[in-house]
C-alpha cells in the first residue's frame, strides 16, 4: 500500500511526499502496553461511527507539529486519511504487516480532544486523540473496538491544558479552511471563551481551577467535566446559551458527573453567558444549584 500511496515504513504517521495521502498506522498491543487504544467508540453519536486515533509522540506531551500538524490540517492540505492496524510480523523478520481499514477524516465539528496519558516511561502527558469519521465502504470489526472500561475513573486534570486555546497551533494563514461553518462549532467557542473568562475570574480569588477526566465502566467514551473548583469544591457546567434547553441540558450532566467524582461530592453550578428567565432561577434554586452570569463586567452569582 504504501508503494502505492507513498509514503515511509517508519513512523505512526506518514505523510506522503509523492501523493495527497497520509498513512496512520495503528497497534493494538503496543498501544495497549503504554495504556491507550486507537479503535472504534462503541456508542458512535448522531453523525455515526467514530474512530480515535492518538497522535505522534512516545515521550512527553504531544504538540501540534510535523506529522500532528499535517493531520490537523489534511482536509486544507486536500490529503487522505488512510489507517492500518498492526496484525503481525513478516516471518522470519521484525516487519509488522498491517490491515487497511479504509479511508477517514477528521470529524468536522471536534476533530481531536486532549486528554490525559501516560507515555512509553509510564509518566503522565498531553496526549493528541484524533477524532476520524469513515469516507466510503471501511472496514469495522469488533477487534479493533476500543475496549469498554474496566472500572468507573475520574482523574483531575488541569483545565488550562484542556483547552484547544492553548494546544492548537498558531492559525496558518497559507491555508483557508474548507470546512463548513456550523452553528454548533460557534456555540462551542462561545462557550471556551466563557468559560476561560470565568476560569481568569477564579485565579484572581487564588482557586485552583480542575477539570475531571472520566471513564465510566462498561463505555468506551472518555468525558470531560467543564470546570473544577477545588479550592471552593463546586463543579461547573457552562453553556453558550441561557435558554431553558441549555439549562435542562447542564441540569443533567451535572447530576450524571456528580455521581462519578464520588467521594468529593461537589456543590454544583451553572456558569451562563447572561441571567435567564426567572423561572429557570427558581428551578435551579430548588434543586441547590448556583447559577453564574457575567452583569456589568464582573460575575454575578445567584
Amino acid at each position: 500500500m504504501t508503494a502505492i500511496v507513498g509514503g515511509g515504513s517508519q513512523g505512526g504517521i506518514i505523510p506522503s511526499a509523492t501523493t495527497n495521502n497520509i498513512l496512520l498506522y495503528s497497534d493494538h498491543d503496543s498501544g495497549a502496553q503504554f495504556g491507550y487504544y486507537d479503535g472504534w467508540l462503541a456508542e458512535g453519536d448522531a453523525d455515526g461511527p467514530l474512530f480515535e486515533y492518538t497522535g505522534a509522540g512516545r515521550i512527553g506531551d504531544q504538540t501540534f507539529t510535523g506529522p500532528n500538524k499535517a493531520v490537523l490540517h489534511h482536509v486544507d492540505t486536500q490529503k487522505a486519511l488512510h489507517v492500518f492496524i498492526a496484525v503481525g510480523v513478516v516471518p522470519g523478520t521484525k516487519t509488522k504487516t498491517h490491515r487497511y481499514l479504509g479511508q477517514f477524516q477528521l470529524d468536522d465539528q471536534q476533530p481531536y480532544v486532549i486528554r490525559r496519558a501516560p507515555d512509553e516511561k509510564g509518566d503522565l502527558r498531553w496526549a493528541i486523540v484524533f477524532n476520524l469519521r469513515p469516507i466510503g465502504t471501511v472496514q469495522r470489526t469488533t477487534q479493533d473496538q476500543i475496549p469498554p472500561a474496566p472500572r468507573t475513573t475520574a482523574l483531575r486534570v488541569p483545565a488550562e491544558e484542556t483547552t484547544s486555546k492553548l494546544v492548537a497551533p498558531e492559525t496558518n494563514t497559507k491555508f483557508r479552511s474548507r470546512r463548513p461553518a456550523v452553528p454548533k462549532t460557534e456555540a462551542q467557542r462561545r462557550e471556551a471563551q466563557l468559560t476561560d473568562d470565568y476560569m481568569a475570574y477564579l485565579k484572581t480569588q487564588h482557586h485552583v481551577v480542575e477539570r475531571f477526566q472520566i471513564k465510566i465502566k462498561g463505555l468506551t467514551s472518555t468525558f470531560f467535566t467543564d470546570i473544577y473548583d477545588s479550592t471552593a469544591n463546586i463543579l461547573y457546567e457552562a453553556k453558550s446559551s441561557s435558554s431553558r434547553d441549555a439549562v435542562r441540558m447542564a441540569i443533567g450532566q451535572l447530576f450524571d458527573y456528580r455521581r462519578h467524582v464520588l467521594p468529593i461530592e461537589p456543590l454544583l453550578a451553572i456558569l451562563l453567558p447572561a441571567e435567564p428567565h426567572n423561572d429557570l432561577q427558581d428551578l435551579l434554586a430548588s434543586l441547590d444549584i448556583k447559577l453564574i452570569y457575567p452583569k456589568g463586567g464582573e460575575f454575578f452569582c445567584i
